[in-house]
């Protein structure tokens, strides 16, 4: 039997992922299905093939996602408009995690991205927590996944043994810190952005809750979770020795020029949103990888061309090693949106009387009980999309009187962004736990586990002083 361990296979793979992200592209520029319709069974045949390299909890999101479509198939009376959303959902999202992989390239090759590094690795390490985590944050408003790509990409080619100088401890504790930070500040984004996946489904489903009301809220809950994780970090970081030479410290001009070369790819994105009327995720797919292409033009500047000829060769013979390794955010990222769209289709929030009347009863409790809701099913393996879409479907079916609708909603994304930097079925966990090297629970539970016990009960007082 020939499996994903010989190489060729490893490439058929690749190949087929990258003409779902080309079909999804044209579907986009076009406004046409068919391209959509296309894709839908080459991600089949992805995820055949894809199967002996999925890890186990990517396999099961699979086989969960196989079964809810058997269970709509027998329910509904018409369920095929149903599954060929949620499963446009799937390539949308799998296409979108090519796009943002992409990125990797180029910052692999980036002698910037090498100095960025050296000059955060050299800051004194009170502020190399916020500078990484508010970045991750800000850039990650637009470009997502991407930045967990960059930055950790950027910290793991600087955080070498002999930046260490030579001690083995020291460089593990960086990475440990730096990728924490880069984490936490990632999963901020979609708290804080309007153009987030949470704050869409949220909106999305509760058309009476506007972003003007909802803002306040969350401002402050990113703002409390930041200052914790700082907190955290500090706490749990080795003690400098006062007798320590004082060490020079390096220009932060890399990480300025680094900024400028995020914010150019960031207007790119916003200009082909403009320039071909599309919404903003959809210009990230193709704007991202057209960005991800000029930086290697401008990499590859020298050798003849202008750049482009051997920017074009280099990522297409790099391209089929490049995605083989985010199989399993591609599968935790679609199946949960794939899951969330038929468990929509399949929920009948006014069956849920008696659960609903449970609701009520909580009261001014509740706000504080759906974040640990959230989080707690994400750790038995709902994924926060299906979770939150099932919340907010009720809500905007049956109502809840006497419960502040921004407050609940807002709790909703706390549970959501505490899920993403502590859950191991997250695509943001599964990319950190690649670079860590680690597996993604044990970044969750035990580099994470203290920050998640104090953001849990710090987030369950206020929400209920607040109520």
């Amino acid at each position: 039997m020939i499996t994903l361990r010989c190489p060729s296979m490893r490439r058929w793979a690749s190949h087929l992922l990258a003409a779902v992200a080309a079909l999804s592209v044209a579907a986009v520029v076009t406004d046409k299905p068919w391209a959509t319709w296309l894709a839908i069974p080459l991600l089949l045949g992805y995820l055949v093939l894809g199967w002996e390299r999925f890890t186990i909890t990517a396999r099961l999101l699979v086989m969960v996602s196989g079964g809810m479509s058997l269970l709509a198939i027998g329910r509904l009376a018409d369920p095929w408009p149903a599954l060929l959303e949620a499963a446009g959902s799937f390539v949308f999202l799998a296409a979108f995690m090519t796009a943002l992989a992409m990125l990797r390239l180029p910052a692999y090759r980036s002698r910037l991205i090498r100095r960025c590094g050296q000059a955060l690795l050299n800051q004194p390490p009170t502020w190399r927590y916020p500078m990484l985590s508010i970045g991750a944050t800000l850039f990650g408003i637009v470009l997502n996944f991407g930045v967990l790509n960059l930055f950790m990409s950027m910290i793991d080619k600087a955080n070498t043994l002999s930046a260490a100088h030579g001690q083995a401890w020291l460089r593990d504790v960086r990475q440990r810190r730096m990728l924490l930070a880069t984490l936490r500040g990632f999963t901020l984004a979609p708290l804080i952005s309007p153009l987030g996946i949470g704050v869409a489904v949220v909106l999305g489903n509760l058309p009476s809750l506007t972003w003007g009301q909802l803002f306040p809220y969350v401002l402050v809950s990113a703002t409390a979770l930041f200052l914790l994780g700082w907190a955290c970090d500090q706490a749990t970081g080795p003690r400098p020795r006062s007798q320590a030479a004082a060490v020079e410290r390096p220009s932060l001009m890399p990480l300025a020029a680094f900024s400028l070369l995020l914010l150019a790819l960031v207007l790119l994105v916003f200009t082909l949103a403009a320039w071909l009327s599309l919404r903003l995720p959809e210009a990230v797919l193709v704007g991202v990888p057209l960005g991800a292409w000029l930086w290697l033009v401008v990499q590859c500047r020298r050798l003849g061309q202008a750049g482009t000829g051997p920017a074009m060769t280099l990522m297409a013979r790099r391209l089929p090693d490049m995605l083989g390794g985010i199989g399993n955010e591609v599968v935790a990222l679609g199946s949960g949106a794939y899951l969330g769209y038929l468990s929509v289709a399949l929920l009948h929030p006014a069956q849920l009387e008696d659960v609903t009347t449970l609701l009520v009863m909580l009261g001014n409790w509740l706000p504080a009980l759906v974040v640990l809701l959230i989080v707690v099913l994400a750790h038995i393996g709902l994924n926060p999309i299906i979770s939150v879409t099932f919340l907010t479907s009720m809500v905007a079916e049956v109502g809840l009187d006497g419960v502040s609708l921004p407050l609940l909603a807002a709790a909703m994304l706390v549970g959501w962004s505490l899920t993403m930097s502590s859950s191991p079925i997250t695509a943001a966990m599964m990319i950190t736990s690649r670079f860590a090297g680690m597996r993604a629970w044990q970044i969750g539970w035990r580099w994470n586990g203290g920050f998640l016990a104090i953001s849990l009960v710090a987030a369950a007082v206020l929400f209920r002083l607040v109520s």
